[in-house]
Formats: C-alpha cells, structure tokens, sequence
C-alpha cells in the first residue's frame, strides 16, 4: 500500500473532526484571541470568568429561544419579558429581602403565562409568530412602564441579586468562580438534554423540518410548540434574574436581548427555517456574538456597530437558509 493511499483514512478522519466541530466555536477562539491581544488579562482565570460571568444572560436567553426557532418560530418578547423581571423584581420585594422567594414564584409564573399566551395565539389564532410576539414586546413594555411609573423605582435585595454578584473565593486553579457560571451550565444542560436526547426534543426539530408530515405521523404539533414558547418565555425570566443581579434595576436593561439571542442562535448554526439546530451551538454563538462586542468595544468603535452587526448576521442567515433550501428542493 502506497504511503497517499494509506494517508488517506487519516485525512479523512481529520476532516470529519473538522466538520463536527461547530463553526461559532472556531470563530470565538479567533474573536477571542484578537481580545487577549489587546487586552491580556482576558487570559488570566480571573479574566476569563468574567468575561462568562457577563455573557451568561445572552447564552441563557439563548438556551430558550433555540427551542423556538428550531421549531420554526420566533419568540421576539424575551427582551421585554427580561425588562418586566428586572423592573416587577424590585416592585415585588419592595426592598425587604424577606420578598425575594415568592417573588422570584411570581416573577416565573408571569414567564409561565407570556409563554402560554404567545403560544396560544400562534397555535389557535394562527398569528404568524413573529407578529404574535412583537405585539407581546409591546404590550411587556407598556405594563413595565406602568408598573414602574415610567422610571426605575427602589433596588433588588442583595439576596435576589445572588445569581448575578455572587462569586465563590478561593476556588482553586481560578480563584474567584462566579455562580452565574453554574447557573448558565445548568440551564444548558438541561437545555441540551431536553432538545437532543427526549422525545419532545425530537418533535420540535420534526415540526421544524416538515409540521404538515409531524402531525400526519401523530405528533401534537400545537402542544409542542406551546411548550417551545413557554421554555424560552422561561429562560428570559432566569436571564432577567441574572442581569438583575449585577445590572441594577432599569427600564431598557432588556433591550434588542432578543435579537442578540436570535443572532446567537444562528451564528451557532440554528436554521431560520426551523428544523436544525443545536443548545451546544446557540450558546457557543452567543460567546462569539458577545466577544465581537467585547473587541468593538475595546477597539472603541462606535456602539451602532453592534446593531449594524447584528443586522448583517441576520440577514445573512436568512438568504443562506433560502439558499439551502432551494438547493435541496
């Protein structure tokens, strides 16, 4: 056997590594490592958990709304859904840390309800998801804005800001380990768990591919994708208890979360379409997008960019959904 020919199981091996590995995380290293240049404490332990402790909100909402887009749909009411959180948690503890338990309840079963809602009027209504939840960031807001009377009112106790400030000192290896961390590897396993390896996982991304031949087959395509809803509405409200935690209570702290969210996802390699995608994708994109944010921001550019860079993304993603779509009849 000739030397090529005996290479040849070998390239071929390095190239379906290649192909598994997913393309967000090779474009993170990069976007990452251009970080690390200009600021080298990014490599440092403590650096580094910061740098996740930060993004954690955007890789949780993540977490939620793979679950929707997989499904074929859009959930457009994460940001103002984590904006209601923020604003209904300090309103419900009125200061007094005795409030914080039922008012994190309160606070999920208000999640529970938007996710429901917004399922419902998609599935029943048969309103297009993206209009169904744009009306749904509207309406959030403007119960936001009541609620508060227009303005940030009172501060979050110190016991309901544990998920975002809280960091376990003297961990070995990186010293200080912020619990938002094991909250984000949590809500990602689960994540994971529940899209790639259950049964209901596996309905969402047949309703994606094809919704008309799920439901030939016996699956409950409307139950399912209520459910979607309601995991993402979910995952907002847990990102609006971390940001709470070391943002502070403010009227915009969930602004454009839900386009970064989306533009995580599809940087990760979730299909528009719905019908492919992945927990493990969505929250490496949204490593990536808030690493692109982080090097503007050190480059000192100007804060549109971050806007215009998620447009370009999203625009991309849907002509190259098209594009694979019409290839592949």
């Amino acid at each position: 056997m000739s030397a090529a020919a005996a290479s040849e199981p070998g390239r071929k091996s390095g190239m379906n590594l290649i192909r598994t590995i997913n393309i967000a995380v090779i474009v993170f290293v990069v976007l990452y490592a251009a970080i690390a240049i200009l600021q080298p404490n990014y490599l440092e332990p403590g650096g580094i958990m910061n740098f996740l402790r930060r993004a954690t909100p955007l890789a949780v909402l993540a977490c939620g709304q793979v679950f929707v887009l997989v499904s074929g749909g859009f959930d457009l009411s994460m940001g103002a859904l984590v904006t209601l959180t923020v604003i209904g948690g300090s309103m419900l503890t009125d200061n007094d840390p005795a409030n914080t338990a039922w008012a994190i309840l309160v606070l999920y079963a208000i999640g529970l309800c938007v996710g429901l809602l917004n399922g419902l009027v998609v599935t029943v209504l048969r309103v297009p998801s993206i209009i169904a939840t744009l009306g749904m960031l509207l309406s959030l807001n403007g119960v936001a804005m009541m609620w508060s009377g227009g303005s940030p009112r009172g501060y979050l106790p110190d016991n309901f800001r544990f998920f975002g400030r809280f960091t376990f000192r003297d961990v070995p290896v990186v010293g200080s380990f912020p619990v938002t961390v094991v909250v984000l590897v949590a809500v990602a396993l689960v994540a994971w768990w529940g899209l790639q390896k259950t049964v209901f996982g596996k309905r969402i991304f047949a309703i994606g591919d094809n919704p008309r031949a799920a439901a030939l087959s016996g699956v409950r395509v409307d139950a399912t994708r209520i459910a979607a809803f309601v995991i993402s509405a979910l995952a907002a409200v847990t990102g609006g208890i971390i940001l709470g935690g070391f943002a502070g209570v403010s009227v915009d702290v969930g602004s454009g979360l839900e386009l970064q969210a989306i533009a995580a996802c599809v940087i990760g390699g979730v299909q528009l379409m719905g019908g492919r995608g992945s927990v493990v994708g969505a929250v490496a994109g949204a490593f990536t997008l808030f690493a692109l944010f982080t090097l503007l921001n050190l480059l000192g550019l100007p804060q549109p960019l971050k806007d215009t860079a998620q447009g370009v993304i999203l625009i991309s993603a849907v002509a190259s959904g098209a594009w694979r779509r019409r290839r592949g009849g």
